[in-house]
């Protein structure tokens, strides 16, 4: 799954299903505190994936950059204010940040090309 964008987006919500059939409880309390804390306020959808973002990238977590780097672009965000992100992570976390901005760049490409012309 992980360093393959295209095997990520196509197993990623069968996987969590998956989880979510043997505990349950983790994706009932998890589901409604996402969608609670990423809905618009002081500031915007966009906004907040990218701080999401920039924590996955902070973090070293494959699949929140994966899905953050989808759902920037959902709100709104272009390739450019991704890749900025991706570098403020790296200035705040250094080197291990540094290493995981090639996984925000195969999301982009993958995603990008995946659009329809």
């Amino acid at each position: 799954m992980l360093n393959n964008p295209a095997n990520f987006y196509e197993s990623w919500p069968a996987e969590m299903n998956a989880m979510k059939s043997m505990a349950p409880d983790i994706g009932k309390a998890f589901g409604p505190f996402f969608q609670s804390l990423m809905k618009p306020g002081a500031l915007g959808v966009k906004e907040k994936e990218l701080v999401a973002l920039g924590i996955g990238i902070a973090l070293r977590c494959e699949p929140c950059i994966y899905a953050h780097v989808e759902k920037c672009l959902k709100a709104g965000a272009t390739p450019e204010q991704v890749m900025d992100v991706a570098g403020v992570a790296v200035m705040m976390q250094g080197g291990p940040a540094y290493t995981y901005t090639p996984v925000v760049a195969r999301a982009l490409q993958h995603l990008i090309a995946a659009q329809p012309a």
